[in-house]
């Protein structure tokens, strides 16, 4: 926000010294970029952060300068004189997108003169960046930049019926907009149209055809509200930025239109003549009900450490413009926030003030209270806790006031139970070798189509990608992860592991979608075989993935037995992959990519993936340590050879020895899978694994070893089929 000294100083005395100044605007928000010399002008650039748009206006400045010096605020009455004959009877406003105008004023001026602003007007604009046009066109620029409230002036003989139309655009319309550019309007941005035709674009730029001119004799003037989001989706979308749109996108005052609206007919029947119409049209919602906040006087002391006296804490809000009582509901009278008095000090006299009950006296005679309770300004939408009137008070009475030893009473916190759980689930990926990545949460539809084992739904799409083509909402993890390993290819790190926490977006039909929290794995780790039949280095690392999970879930203590079954999914293969679910819910998959997903994803090697759906294990988790005793007898194991045929999953296998190895079993390690039609016969396979017995009475036998063993192979053989291999 550029702010001029001279400017500036119409509205609040300027006796300080110019580094003063920006010094504790500095102090109290405002941080200070730089100041240039123009014209014979200072050229003060401050920082404005979103969440002060009243700011973004001279008056909105000058309230701060009056109250952190304690100085008169001097504002314009905007009161211009009115004929006879109402506005409503020569224009008509109809809104038919509620949802992107929320409310729209005009008023009309007839018999204009359009020619040269005076020079001090000139001289004002140009300290901060704005050409002069035209004296009716300079005027709103000047309005806009004195209180923050972005108006347009149409040639009203232009407007074709005499009618303000504010709606979507008809597919295919197109405007000319001021900059004498042709853009295509998209079906969610708000168009401001005559009887026929679109004569702006709501809230970011006028169109050509209604612009005033030197032949320009009636004037109307618009001051409008519009929905923040849609005035930045549409300033995005035709790459046009405006000083109205980059205000509309922070939010204006809605009580602040009537004010605007009648200082820019006052200055216009001041330099360009002419009969302003009695009354505005005025279409759309009644300004919002203002709600009071309560701030606690001991909590001053809590959280700044010092105390603030009450009489102090009271002029500084009101000085701020807060109202005290309970909640009001805006008339629509106010200045863009900009009427009330910025001096709480005393009386102050010759301000004629828009906002009715505002005190401007206040007394230090007030009995002790243990709060104070007020309404904020309709202009600071900042305002809506205890804690933002804290705030107030602490930038306006100063930060240097409060020393720098103070002591400020401490509350022990605790980690959230989801941040335990995620802080475990990282120490298993990162000690197991993988890195941990952070991706854009859209993807392309290309790669969203290939992989979405969660949900058959369309995506998600954006009207703004992120970046080129990438316009979906990821259903799944896994080709973010997937391109980032494409990248690591093309910068030769062949051999990475990453893991992505993060949500995906899985769509619901006539609802906004289930923001689902995810851990995606994508490993291209190689290994190292000796051996014969040990298998190919992609079904290692599909085991060693899903051994990390299992690993996930023992150091989550979550003992519900882990199942796996089958899971058809395109780009991955068939016989290396599976769905993992817990008392029967789905909680993860595994996959290794198939030829054809390994060139989908444009890799140069195999990949094996997976994800694991957090919710369940933040419920299922079990984060207390207990003690278990340990037994001091050692383990003996037992190696198996199980011939089963090949329709007999290792799961269902590995459960069925769970389930009968008795009180002596303690482990179950599976060590590979064998295939040889000619010695083992067509459509069978052999499941070589291991298992581990112990007692805590005792050594055991190897009698007792054999018979659990023994026990173990009926049971498969029961159940599946399985004759032990010799």
């Amino acid at each position: 926000m550029l702010v001029s000294w001279n400017w500036l100083k119409q509205y609040v005395p300027l006796d300080m010294p110019l580094a003063e100044l920006e010094r504790r605007l500095m102090m109290a928000g405002l941080n200070h970029e730089k100041t240039d010399e123009v014209a014979g002008d200072l050229a003060i650039d401050l920082e404005v952060t979103s969440n002060r748009p009243d700011c973004l206006g001279y008056i909105g400045i000058a309230r701060e300068v009056a109250v952190l010096w304690g100085t008169e605020l001097k504002l314009p009455a905007a009161q211009p004189a009115e004929e006879k004959t109402p506005a409503d009877r020569l224009v008509k406003v109809r809104i038919d997108c509620p949802d992107l105008c929320l409310r729209y004023t005009a008023r009309v001026v007839r018999g204009v003169k359009i020619g040269p602003s005076p020079r001090w007007m000139t001289r004002r604009l140009e300290a901060v960046g704005l050409a002069a046009i035209n004296n009716v066109v300079d005027i709103s620029n000047y309005v806009l930049m004195e209180c923050g409230q972005p108006l347009h002036t149409f040639d009203f003989g232009k407007l074709k019926g005499g009618e303000i139309v504010v709606r979507r655009p008809q597919a295919g319309e197109t405007i000319e907009a001021i900059d004498h550019k042709t853009y295509p309007l998209g079906p969610e941005m708000c168009m401001i149209c005559d009887a026929q035709d679109p004569v702006a674009i709501g809230g970011v730029m006028g169109g050509a055809q209604t612009e005033i001119a030197a032949a320009t004799r009636d004037v109307l003037v618009e001051a409008a509200e519009f929905d923040p989001v849609s005035i930045r989706n549409t300033a995005r979308q035709l790459n046009l930025h405006s000083d109205s749109s980059y205000r509309f996108e922070r939010r204006v005052d809605p009580e602040g239109l009537d004010w605007a609206s009648r200082r820019c007919c006052e200055l216009i029947l001041e330099l360009a003549g002419g009969r302003l119409a009695a009354g505005m049209v005025d279409v759309g919602r009644r300004p919002p009900r203002r709600e009071p906040i309560v701030l606690r006087l001991s909590q001053l002391k809590r959280v700044l450490g010092i105390d603030v006296p009450e009489c102090r804490v009271r002029e500084i809000l009101l000085a701020l413009g807060n109202e005290e009582g309970s909640g009001v509901r805006g008339q629509g009278s106010g200045a863009s926030g900009q009427c009330n008095t910025a001096s709480g000090k005393s009386e102050i006299s010759n301000l004629k003030s828009e906002i009715p009950n505002q005190k401007s006296e206040i007394s230090n005679q007030k009995s002790p209270s243990s709060s104070v309770t007020v309404v904020p300004p309709s202009w600071r939408r900042d305002l809506t806790r205890e804690i933002d009137l804290i705030e107030e008070v602490a930038r306006i009475h100063g930060y240097e006031a409060i020393p720098e030893d103070v002591g400020v009473p401490m509350v022990p916190s605790a980690r959230r139970r989801e941040d335990r759980v995620l802080e475990k689930i990282r120490h298993v990926l990162t000690a197991s070798g993988f890195d941990e990545a952070m991706t854009l949460s859209v993807i392309d539809v290309y790669d969203s189509a290939a992989l979405s084992p969660w949900t058959d739904a369309e995506p998600l799409r954006s009207q703004l990608p992120v970046i080129r083509g990438a316009d979906c909402l990821r259903r799944s993890l896994v080709p973010s992860l997937l391109d980032a390993q494409r990248i690591n290819e093309s910068l030769a790190n062949r051999e990475t592991e990453l893991f992505e926490i993060a949500k995906v977006y899985l769509p619901r039909e006539g609802n906004l979608p289930t923001e689902e929290l995810m851990v995606g794995l994508a490993s291209a780790r190689r290994f190292i075989w000796r051996g014969i039949h040990e298998g190919k280095p992609q079904e290692k690392a599909y085991r060693t993935i899903k051994g990390i999970i299992e690993e996930i879930l023992s150091q989550l203590r979550i003992t519900t037995p882990l199942q796996a079954e089958t899971v058809d999914l395109p780009f991955v293969d068939h016989d290396l992959s599976c769905r993992l679910m817990l008392g029967g819910e789905i909680i993860a998959f595994i996959g290794a990519l198939t030829l054809e997903g390994v060139a989908h994803f444009h890799l140069l090697q195999d990949e094996v993936v997976a994800e694991v759906r957090l919710s369940p294990l933040f419920e299922m988790a079990n984060l207390v340590p207990k003690c278990v005793s340990q037994s001091s007898y050692p383990a003996i194991g037992r190696d198996l050879n199980l011939v089963v045929d090949e329709t007999v999953q290792w799961a269902d296998v590995a459960a069925t020895v769970r389930g009968t190895g008795g009180p002596l079993f303690e482990s179950l390690e599976y060590r590979d899978t064998y295939r040889d039609p000619e010695r083992l016969g067509q459509g069978k396979k052999s499941l070589l694994f291991s298992i581990a017995l112990r007692s805590s009475e005792g050594t055991l036998t190897s009698e007792q070893a054999d018979a659990v063993r023994e026990q173990v192979v009926a049971a498969c053989r029961t159940k599946h089929g399985a004759e032990l291999r010799a």
